[in-house]
């Protein structure tokens, strides 16, 4: 199982039509960040089911030099989302008008993130030119992949009602079938919309005019005001000093910490020599320590009672890994849940290296499509609570808590990796199996990500919050894990709900190293 070597430059994403357009921008003489935005517009129309531009996005930057850059591109509830708003509902629906209840944040990113790339000498390529794939897989039609199609139909009950969502999903109000082709002739106009006027339209201007009256039509607790309020915000990267260089990761409201403070953990553990079964559950017991972080001090960033980058010091990750017993598991309460998500990773020939999140939360976010527009809306918003004294209270003009979180890390050995998945709760777990499989254990890259996987949390469409495990692991695995006490249950061996992961590595002497999920759609191209 090879990884695939390029001198050139990479892009690694979860499809492999967007790959092509990273890749072709990077040919064209685009950066990173160029080639990232075009990744990200195409993978928007190739794979709607996951991430669009009614969603959220986060940037984590690594230049070649200097300290890394990380952008919060997501949005906060809009003025008139308020708990009254929300009278008689026990939880903000999930699906549905209401659901929509957060400003779409990811083409702020996208246009944030153009801004660095031309203050690091980059921005030599049009927006016209970025977006071109995807207004032209949008206009003319891509193939459906069979994720596409599986989630559709799992979902159809659930959202075939929903405003504007069977006009867009289905076909003659069928679930449209794997391979057959998908056209979404409203959102290219969107996107050539967004190509000549910029950017900063889908906030501010026409475009923002249009989405604020298709809000109101289709009940969306969403105004004008809310789209020209919101600006997508530079933030400093947590940091974590590893025994094998530095990993970057994402500032809150998200759970970069999460994915940080395991890997911290276990640092503290002589993960060098772990076997298979001290390996799984080495992380799963750091899992449970770093989710109890979580749950106690991630909300918006404006709300947080510490300094975060606090909790990711040696002694606070010593003391927790002191507390790691190696034969038995520790009780455990409930995660968060599952969400679908895409990674992406560019690294260009001068070293410039990007790692990418976009999401819309649920498989189809919120469910609703703009009816002009043809904009599919997330539902980040559900991640809200309705006490008003919880962590997570729902209040106007509050970023609501993320699962995403893109990773990077900048070893000693004088490699630069950047790693990410899909995958709520897992997203931390899946990181810390591939950076641990990889640079410390040994595992060759390709071979790292494409590995069996495990699981603490729920997938879809199960309320447990077990330890899950790929079918590919052993008897012998499955049993030793259950014997120091481990709740186990199987998934098939190659599951999508592990996740849609990679990564890319530079290596010192230039040569970049790219892996793929073949749960995914996607690929490693380089040149």
């Amino acid at each position: 199982m090879q990884s695939n070597l390029a001198p050139g430059a990479m892009a690694v994403t979860p499809h492999h039509l967007a790959s092509e357009s990273a890749l072709s921008v990077l040919r064209h003489g685009g950066d990173a960040i160029e080639a990232m935005v075009a990744a990200a517009a195409t993978i928007a129309v190739v794979y709607p089911h996951m991430n669009g531009i009614g969603g959220d996005g986060f940037w984590l930057i690594v230049p070649p030099g200097g300290e890394p850059i990380a952008i919060d591109a997501s949005g906060a509830s809009g003025a008139q989302a308020t708990l009254a708003y929300y009278d008689g509902h026990a939880a903000i629906p999930h699906r549905g008008a209401k659901a929509a209840l957060t400003v779409p944040g990811t083409v702020s990113g996208w246009d944030e993130a153009l801004k660095v790339s031309a203050g690091l000498g980059g921005g030599q390529l049009p927006l016209s030119r970025l977006l071109a794939d995807a207004i032209r897989y949008a206009a003319d039609g891509i193939p459906v992949t069979s994720s596409q199609a599986s989630a559709t139909q799992s979902k159809y009950h659930e959202l075939s009602g929903v405003p504007g969502f069977a006009g867009t999903f289905l076909q003659r109000g069928e679930v449209p079938a794997a391979g057959s082709r998908f056209c979404q002739p409203r959102l290219a106009r969107t996107l050539t919309r967004l190509a000549n006027d910029g950017l900063d339209s889908f906030y501010r201007g026409p475009l923002a005019q249009l989405m604020a009256e298709e809000f109101q039509a289709t009940g969306c607790p969403l105004t004008a005001q809310d789209l020209a309020g919101h600006r997508a915000r530079r933030r400093v990267p947590l940091k974590l000093s590893h025994q094998q260089g530095d990993i970057f990761n994402m500032t809150p409201p998200t759970q970069g910490l999460v994915s940080l403070a395991i890997l911290g953990i276990t640092d503290h553990l002589d993960m060098a020599n772990a076997d298979e079964v001290q390996t799984i559950h080495r992380i799963v017991e750091a899992t449970k320590r770093a989710f109890s972080l979580r749950d106690k001090y991630i909300t918006d960033p404006r709300h947080v009672t510490l300094p975060v980058q606090s909790l990711l010091e040696a002694a606070p990750l010593q003391e927790m890994a002191a507390s790691i017993d190696d034969n038995h598991a520790a009780p455990w309460g409930k995660g968060k849940g599952p969400g679908d998500t895409v990674w992406l990773g560019v690294i260009d020939g001068n070293g410039l290296a990007v790692s990418f999140i976009q999401s819309i939360y649920h498989e189809f976010g919120s469910g609703v499509v703009l009816p002009e527009s043809g904009i599919l809306l997330q539902n980040r918003g559900a991640a809200f609570s309705l006490d008003p004294d919880h962590l997570l209270a729902l209040a106007p003009g509050k970023q609501p808590f993320h699962t995403l979180n893109p990773a990077a890390a900048r070893l000693k050995d004088g490699r630069t990796m950047v790693y990410g998945t899909m995958g709520g709760d897992g997203q931390p777990q899946t990181q810390a199996a591939i950076f641990t499989r990889h640079v410390i254990q040994g595992m060759p890259l390709q071979e790292a990500v494409a590995a069996p996987r495990w699981l603490l949390g729920r997938t879809w469409g199960q309320s447990t919050d077990s330890l899950k495990l790929e079918g590919r692991f052993s008897e012998a695995t499955f049993t030793a894990l259950r014997e120091k006490g481990h709740d186990v249950e199987w998934l098939p061996g190659m599951s999508e709900a592990m996740g849609h992961a990679g990564a890319i590595v530079r290596h010192p002497n230039g040569m970049l190293e790219g892996a793929y999920d073949p749960r995914s759609n996607g690929s490693a191209a380089g040149f």
